[in-house]
């Protein structure tokens, strides 16, 4: 969340940010919540000062009863004031938590989506002498993907996946795995986007796959509530991506300013509802409600946070790269990068078997919005205490990668040409 002093110093910027974010927020209402709730607490102060100091004078004998019953007195107004505090205080953190992360100045203002900015083309949209399937045929007819089954088990919009495209999957992960642990692939890839970052690997990490729900609100990943899948017996969420229980792994932590950054590559199998999808989305495995992701988190002092998120941009790009797809670099609009993000950038692949760029790789930027909920905090080496700067950006979500190599690499007999990078982890093929 924000910094209530800063609201107090920027409440019309705040509103006009939350407003072109789509947030329906008074800042009034807030300021207003934030007076009261520090004009109660100097009385609760107050009261409690005049309670130690009442309790301080019976000691030592037997107190007059004017002294027992100011005492009661003065217990009474507090225990009221009190519970006017809390009631306050619950309703000023809930009015806090709703104001949106302020948006850098450079992204674009919009409505949707639809205004969001191509800022880059890589490549052009692959060709073919024949007419190019989408993947679900290819996988089907290949064996490779079987819904029918899953339905019969789980329900709609799940999948086994079978052979070779597991053994695929299998590929990109350890192939990102050694990418992103190369400090001179690292360095490269710094040096060409022109950015003065260190190479610091990123560590590999398997992590939990469910998160309590004070931790996940503090992430403010938790909303749309409607997205996520919550254990009944338990306080318990299935994440809906790695970086929701990498974000918040380091809550309630100091790290010293030596550490920094700290780079995590995460794997999981993340869950979400994906509700309200239809036509083309249904087909196959681009939109489920179990998949497995790739995810890239860090945590910088907050001079580094921008150019820590311009480098993972860079290192989605080297990967789409390497893999030969053509693709473009979307910034999106104040609209569309969600309530605790500063700065949104998408990868957008081209898919031959729909005929369009679909998104693959976010990249998200949210300067000390989630750190300040976790209390995620740096000891600068001047010994000052200050809030982190997070940012996560996707590797590679398995699926979606997959469904653009199959598209993009199909052959007319059905076959896929393997991307040159991911054949040595697949014992030198180079089809499918």
């Amino acid at each position: 969340m924000l910094d209530i002093r800063f609201i107090r110093d920027n409440a019309t910027a705040v509103q006009e940010n939350a407003e072109r974010k789509g947030y329906a927020v008074s800042v009034t209402e807030l300021l207003e919540k934030d007076a009261q709730k520090r004009q109660l607490s100097t009385v609760v102060d107050e009261l409690r000062e005049r309670r130690n100091a009442n309790a301080a004078k019976m000691k030592g004998g037997r107190p007059e009863p004017a002294l027992i019953d100011e005492g009661k007195q003065i217990k009474i107004e507090l225990s009221e004031r009190e519970s006017q505090l809390n009631t306050l205080i619950e309703e000023y953190t809930q009015l806090l938590k709703a104001i949106p992360n302020m948006a850098t100045e450079d992204v674009p203002h919009g409505a949707s989506e639809d205004d969001n900015v191509v800022v880059k083309t890589v490549g052009d949209p692959t060709t073919f002498d024949f007419e190019p399937r989408n993947h679900a045929d290819i996988a089907v007819q290949r064996g490779w993907l079987d819904k029918e089954r899953a339905a019969k088990v789980a329900g709609s919009r799940f999948a086994y996946l079978k052979g070779d495209i597991v053994r695929l999957q299998f590929a990109i992960v350890q192939y990102v795995i050694d990418t992103l642990a190369d400090e001179k692939v690292l360095t490269a890839i710094a040096t060409e986007a022109g950015l003065d970052v260190t190479p610091k690997p990123f560590t590999a990490v398997l992590p939990p796959y469910m998160i309590r729900t004070d931790i996940y609100d503090a992430m403010d990943r938790l909303e749309p509530r409607d997205d996520r899948y919550k254990l009944e017996h338990d306080d318990l969420w299935l994440q809906g991506s790695a970086e929701h229980v990498m974000g918040s792994m380091h809550a309630n932590e100091i790290i010293d300013e030596q550490h920094l950054p700290i780079r995590y590559l995460g794997y999981a199998t993340s869950f979400r509802r994906e509700a309200g999808t239809y036509g083309k989305d249904m087909e196959g495995i681009l939109r489920m409600h179990q998949f497995d992701k790739l995810e890239m988190e860090s945590f910088t002092v907050a001079e580094k946070g921008l150019e820590e998120h311009l480098f993972m941009v860079a290192v989605q790009e080297y990967l789409l790269q390497q893999l030969e797809l053509p693709y473009q670099v979307v910034q999106k609009c104040t609209a569309d990068i969600g309530k605790p993000n500063a700065r949104g950038i998408d990868m957008d692949v081209w898919l031959p078997g729909q005929q369009q760029y679909r998104e693959t790789h976010t990249a998200d930027y949210m300067t000390d919005y989630q750190s300040r909920r976790l209390q995620t905090r740096v000891r600068r080496e001047s010994g000052d205490l200050e809030l982190v700067h997070t940012n996560d950006a996707t590797a590679f979500a398995l699926g979606r990668i997959m469904i653009a190599i199959i598209e993009n690499g199909q052959q007319a007999d059905g076959t896929v040409t393997i991307p040159a990078v991911l054949r040595p982890y697949l014992g030198g093929k180079e089809l499918l």
